[in-house]
């Protein structure tokens, strides 16, 4: 599986990795039963411990988003397409509380920020 880790960042290394996967899951580039590489596998091919791939598939597992079967490896869950749709929604938001701090450490107002972000909906067409 190709996965960037990029060690200088300040996101820890199983936090890139299971945003990586968990993108690929939910855009529906790993599809359902899809088997992951195993912790072994993975941790050498990227060069770093197993303890950190292990700890990347548990929070995904945690989500809901993989399965592990003892023995057989870690698989891709069955998604609910309401509960994709519902990740989706949070990265966005995510996004968006990002982009309002960065806003407001350049001492935006509230209504520059809103100008901002009315402005470009209306470049991407968003608007009727």
């Amino acid at each position: 599986m190709k996965l960037i880790i990029n060690s200088t960042s300040m996101v820890p290394i199983y936090e890139q990795i299971v945003e990586q996967i968990r993108t690929r899951i939910l855009q529906g580039e790993l599809l359902p039963d899809t088997m992951l590489p195993s912790v072994r596998s993975l941790a050498s091919e990227l060069k770093i411990s197993a303890l950190t791939v292990k700890k990347a598939y548990d929070h995904l597992e945690e989500e809901g988003l993989t399965i592990t079967v003892h023995g057989k490896g870690t698989f891709v869950n069955t998604m609910d397409p309401g509960r994709v749709l519902e990740e989706r929604r949070r990265e966005v938001e995510a996004d968006l509380e990002m982009a309002i701090r960065k806003g407001r450490s350049c001492s935006l107002s509230d209504e520059e920020l809103k100008q901002m972000f009315d402005l470009l909906l209306e470049e991407q067409g968003c608007y009727s």
